[in-house]
Protein backbone atom coordinates (compact mmCIF):
# COMPACT_ATOMS: atom_id res chain seq x y z
CA UNK A 1 0.00 0.00 0.00
CA UNK A 2 0.91 3.45 -0.50
CA UNK A 3 -0.29 6.35 0.54
CA UNK A 4 0.57 10.09 -0.40
CA UNK A 5 -0.19 13.56 1.02
CA UNK A 6 -2.01 16.32 -1.04
CA UNK A 7 -2.03 18.93 1.34
CA UNK A 8 -4.93 19.27 3.84
CA UNK A 9 -7.16 16.10 4.56
CA UNK A 10 -6.47 15.03 0.82
CA UNK A 11 -4.88 11.89 0.47
CA UNK A 12 -4.17 9.52 -2.13
CA UNK A 13 -4.16 5.46 -1.19
CA UNK A 14 -3.33 2.92 -3.50
CA UNK A 15 -3.16 -0.84 -3.05
CA UNK A 16 -4.09 -3.73 -5.53
CA UNK A 17 -5.17 -1.81 -8.53
CA UNK A 18 -7.51 0.54 -6.81
CA UNK A 19 -6.85 4.19 -6.24
CA UNK A 20 -8.62 5.82 -3.84
CA UNK A 21 -8.43 9.86 -2.85
CA UNK A 22 -9.89 11.90 0.32
CA UNK A 23 -11.38 14.95 1.06
CA UNK A 24 -10.22 16.55 -2.58
CA UNK A 25 -9.62 20.61 -1.74
CA UNK A 26 -9.90 23.15 -4.48
CA UNK A 27 -6.98 25.22 -5.48
CA UNK A 28 -8.13 28.63 -3.23
CA UNK A 29 -7.14 26.39 -0.50
CA UNK A 30 -3.54 26.96 -1.06
CA UNK A 31 -2.26 23.54 -2.20
CA UNK A 32 -1.91 22.33 -5.96
CA UNK A 33 -5.58 20.48 -7.18
CA UNK A 34 -4.68 16.79 -7.42
CA UNK A 35 -5.72 16.22 -10.98
CA UNK A 36 -4.84 12.10 -10.87
CA UNK A 37 -6.98 9.10 -11.91
CA UNK A 38 -9.29 7.58 -8.81
CA UNK A 39 -11.31 4.84 -8.50
CA UNK A 40 -13.02 6.02 -5.40
CA UNK A 41 -13.73 9.48 -3.88
CA UNK A 42 -14.49 10.13 -0.41
CA UNK A 43 -15.84 12.84 1.01
CA UNK A 44 -15.68 13.83 4.90
CA UNK A 45 -18.46 16.83 4.98
CA UNK A 46 -19.38 18.98 2.02
CA UNK A 47 -17.12 22.25 2.96
CA UNK A 48 -15.09 23.64 0.26
CA UNK A 49 -12.42 22.59 1.30
CA UNK A 50 -12.51 18.79 1.42
CA UNK A 51 -15.45 18.36 -1.34
CA UNK A 52 -14.21 19.21 -4.93
CA UNK A 53 -14.80 15.88 -6.43
CA UNK A 54 -14.58 16.70 -10.09
CA UNK A 55 -11.74 16.61 -12.56
CA UNK A 56 -10.70 13.51 -11.68
CA UNK A 57 -9.78 10.87 -14.11
CA UNK A 58 -11.22 7.61 -14.38
CA UNK A 59 -14.89 8.56 -13.60
CA UNK A 60 -14.59 7.61 -9.85
CA UNK A 61 -16.98 6.40 -6.99
CA UNK A 62 -17.92 9.35 -5.29
CA UNK A 63 -19.09 8.63 -1.25
CA UNK A 64 -20.58 11.28 1.03
CA UNK A 65 -22.52 9.57 3.50
CA UNK A 66 -22.27 6.78 5.94
CA UNK A 67 -22.82 3.30 5.20
CA UNK A 68 -20.54 0.32 3.49
CA UNK A 69 -19.61 -0.05 0.30
CA UNK A 70 -17.41 -2.47 -1.60
CA UNK A 71 -15.18 -1.01 -4.76
CA UNK A 72 -12.79 -2.49 -6.85
CA UNK A 73 -12.07 -5.37 -4.13
CA UNK A 74 -11.43 -2.49 -1.62
CA UNK A 75 -13.98 -2.51 1.70
CA UNK A 76 -14.78 0.67 2.62
CA UNK A 77 -17.41 1.37 5.57
CA UNK A 78 -17.93 5.32 5.96
CA UNK A 79 -19.50 5.79 9.86
CA UNK A 80 -21.58 8.63 11.28
CA UNK A 81 -19.52 11.68 13.55
CA UNK A 82 -19.50 15.26 14.13
CA UNK A 83 -17.97 18.22 12.79
CA UNK A 84 -17.77 19.72 16.14
CA UNK A 85 -17.58 18.78 19.80
CA UNK A 86 -22.02 19.76 19.91
CA UNK A 87 -23.03 16.67 18.20
CA UNK A 88 -23.39 18.59 14.74
CA UNK A 89 -25.03 21.56 15.96
CA UNK A 90 -22.25 24.33 14.69
CA UNK A 91 -20.80 22.45 11.99
CA UNK A 92 -23.07 19.47 10.96
CA UNK A 93 -21.69 15.97 10.22
CA UNK A 94 -18.70 14.47 9.58
CA UNK A 95 -18.01 11.02 8.09
CA UNK A 96 -15.00 8.76 9.20
CA UNK A 97 -14.00 6.25 6.38
CA UNK A 98 -12.61 3.14 6.60
CA UNK A 99 -10.63 1.42 3.91
CA UNK A 100 -9.62 -1.94 4.26
CA UNK A 101 -7.13 -3.40 1.35
CA UNK A 102 -4.59 -6.00 0.85
CA UNK A 103 -4.80 -7.08 4.69
CA UNK A 104 -4.41 -3.28 6.02
CA UNK A 105 -6.63 -0.96 7.63
CA UNK A 106 -6.43 2.88 6.57
CA UNK A 107 -8.96 4.93 8.90
CA UNK A 108 -9.77 8.80 7.45
CA UNK A 109 -10.90 10.93 10.67
CA UNK A 110 -11.98 13.41 7.53
CA UNK A 111 -12.80 16.93 9.76
CA UNK A 112 -13.75 15.15 13.30
CA UNK A 113 -14.28 17.66 16.03
CA UNK A 114 -15.04 15.72 18.89
CA UNK A 115 -13.36 13.01 21.21
CA UNK A 116 -14.36 9.21 20.76
CA UNK A 117 -15.66 7.31 23.24
CA UNK A 118 -14.41 3.86 24.04
CA UNK A 119 -17.42 2.25 22.68
CA UNK A 120 -17.77 4.43 19.02
CA UNK A 121 -13.80 3.14 18.51
CA UNK A 122 -15.22 -0.55 18.86
CA UNK A 123 -16.68 0.10 16.02
CA UNK A 124 -13.69 0.72 13.85
CA UNK A 125 -12.27 -2.56 14.58
CA UNK A 126 -8.40 -3.17 14.08
CA UNK A 127 -6.82 0.15 12.57
CA UNK A 128 -3.57 -0.14 10.97
CA UNK A 129 -3.05 3.49 9.62
CA UNK A 130 -4.73 6.57 11.55
CA UNK A 131 -5.38 9.70 9.26
CA UNK A 132 -6.25 12.47 11.64
CA UNK A 133 -7.10 16.06 11.72
CA UNK A 134 -4.67 18.37 14.17
CA UNK A 135 -4.20 21.80 13.56
CA UNK A 136 -7.91 22.80 15.73
CA UNK A 137 -10.08 24.97 14.19
CA UNK A 138 -13.29 23.20 13.90
CA UNK A 139 -11.63 19.80 14.16
CA UNK A 140 -9.14 17.99 16.72
CA UNK A 141 -6.39 20.46 17.82
CA UNK A 142 -2.60 18.69 19.01
CA UNK A 143 -3.77 17.46 22.35
CA UNK A 144 -7.25 15.88 21.82
CA UNK A 145 -5.80 13.94 18.17
CA UNK A 146 -3.36 12.52 20.84
CA UNK A 147 -5.32 11.35 23.53
CA UNK A 148 -8.06 9.74 19.88
CA UNK A 149 -4.72 8.58 19.03
CA UNK A 150 -4.52 6.89 22.34
CA UNK A 151 -8.02 5.26 21.79
CA UNK A 152 -7.67 4.39 18.60
CA UNK A 153 -4.20 2.51 18.73
CA UNK A 154 -2.99 2.32 15.34
CA UNK A 155 0.41 1.06 14.55
CA UNK A 156 1.16 4.30 12.38
CA UNK A 157 -0.11 7.63 12.60
CA UNK A 158 -0.27 10.27 9.83
CA UNK A 159 -1.38 13.80 11.10
CA UNK A 160 -3.00 15.95 8.21
CA UNK A 161 -5.82 19.66 8.28
CA UNK A 162 -2.75 21.48 10.04
CA UNK A 163 -1.06 24.58 9.22
CA UNK A 164 1.46 25.05 6.57
CA UNK A 165 3.10 28.09 5.01
CA UNK A 166 0.85 27.33 2.00
CA UNK A 167 -2.71 26.74 3.33
CA UNK A 168 -4.48 30.01 2.85
CA UNK A 169 -6.33 29.20 6.48
CA UNK A 170 -4.76 29.96 10.25
CA UNK A 171 -4.62 26.42 12.19
CA UNK A 172 -2.08 25.25 14.26
CA UNK A 173 1.06 23.37 13.21
CA UNK A 174 1.74 20.24 13.35
CA UNK A 175 4.69 20.47 16.62
CA UNK A 176 2.18 20.86 18.74
CA UNK A 177 0.23 17.43 18.28
CA UNK A 178 4.24 15.75 17.50
CA UNK A 179 5.05 17.49 20.94
CA UNK A 180 1.41 15.98 22.69
CA UNK A 181 2.37 12.91 21.57
CA UNK A 182 6.15 12.99 22.65
CA UNK A 183 7.62 12.10 19.02
CA UNK A 184 10.21 14.76 18.73
CA UNK A 185 11.44 16.16 15.80
CA UNK A 186 10.09 13.83 13.29
CA UNK A 187 11.63 13.94 9.04
CA UNK A 188 8.56 14.22 6.98
CA UNK A 189 8.81 11.58 4.00
CA UNK A 190 7.57 11.70 0.84
CA UNK A 191 5.29 8.53 0.93
CA UNK A 192 4.37 6.30 2.96
CA UNK A 193 4.70 2.10 1.90
CA UNK A 194 3.49 -0.11 3.98
CA UNK A 195 2.92 -4.01 3.89
CA UNK A 196 0.93 -6.03 6.57
CA UNK A 197 4.63 -7.92 7.24
CA UNK A 198 6.09 -4.50 8.10
CA UNK A 199 3.67 -2.71 10.61
CA UNK A 200 5.54 -1.26 13.97
CA UNK A 201 4.17 -2.65 17.18
CA UNK A 202 4.07 0.59 18.76
CA UNK A 203 2.31 3.27 17.41
CA UNK A 204 4.55 5.63 15.29
CA UNK A 205 4.07 8.89 14.06
CA UNK A 206 4.73 10.07 10.50
CA UNK A 207 4.76 13.18 8.75
CA UNK A 208 4.64 13.31 5.08
CA UNK A 209 5.67 15.80 2.58
CA UNK A 210 2.99 17.69 0.60
CA UNK A 211 2.83 15.92 -2.94
CA UNK A 212 2.34 18.00 -6.00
Amino acid sequence: MDIDWFGHACFRIRDKGVTIVTDPHPEELGYERPRIRADVVTVSHPHPGHSAVKGFRGSPHVLTAPGEYEIGGAFITGIATYHDARQGSEQGQNTVFLFDLGGLTVCHLGDLGHGLAQEEVEAFDQVHILLIPVGGGNSLGGALAAEVVSTIEPNIVVPMHYGTPLLSRELEGVDRFLRAMGAGHVTPQESLRVRPGNLPEDTQVVVLDYHK
